[in-house]
C-alpha cells in the first residue's frame, strides 16, 4: 500500500517509469484500493465461515452415525424383546 502511495504522490508507474497525467485525482485511485482490498477481506472471512460451518456439519454427521453404531453395538437381550408380543390397540394404564 505505501509503494502505490509512493508512486502515486511521484508519478511513477509501478515499474519505476514515469506516469502519464493521469485522468483521476489521488484520493479516487486510493479510495479504490482501500475498496477492492475490504471487498477482499470480506471474501477470504465469508470463505472462512463457510468451510467452518461444512466442518462443523460434517463432524455431527459423523459423530452421529457414530454414537448410533456404538448403540447398536451394545445392545441388551432385553433390547432385543422389548416389544414382543405388544399390539397397538393395547392400551396401558388403569383397565376399566
Amino acid at each position: 500500500m505505501s509503494s502505490l502511495l509512493n508512486n502515486l504522490f511521484h508519478g511513477r508507474t509501478t515499474e519505476g517509469t514515469p506516469a502519464k497525467a493521469a485522468t483521476t485525482p489521488v484520493s479516487e485511485l486510493v479510495a479504490q484500493s482501500c475498496a477492492e482490498e475490504a471487498e477482499t477481506t470480506m471474501l477470504k472471512t465469508i470463505g472462512w465461515i463457510s468451510a467452518g460451518l461444512g466442518a462443523v456439519a460434517i463432524g455431527l454427521f459423523v459423530g452421529r452415525e457414530l454414537r448410533q453404531r456404538y448403540k447398536f453395538n451394545r445392545r441388551t437381550p432385553y433390547d432385543f424383546y422389548a416389544h414382543s408380543g405388544d399390539s397397538e390397540d393395547m392400551e396401558f394404564g388403569v383397565g376399566v
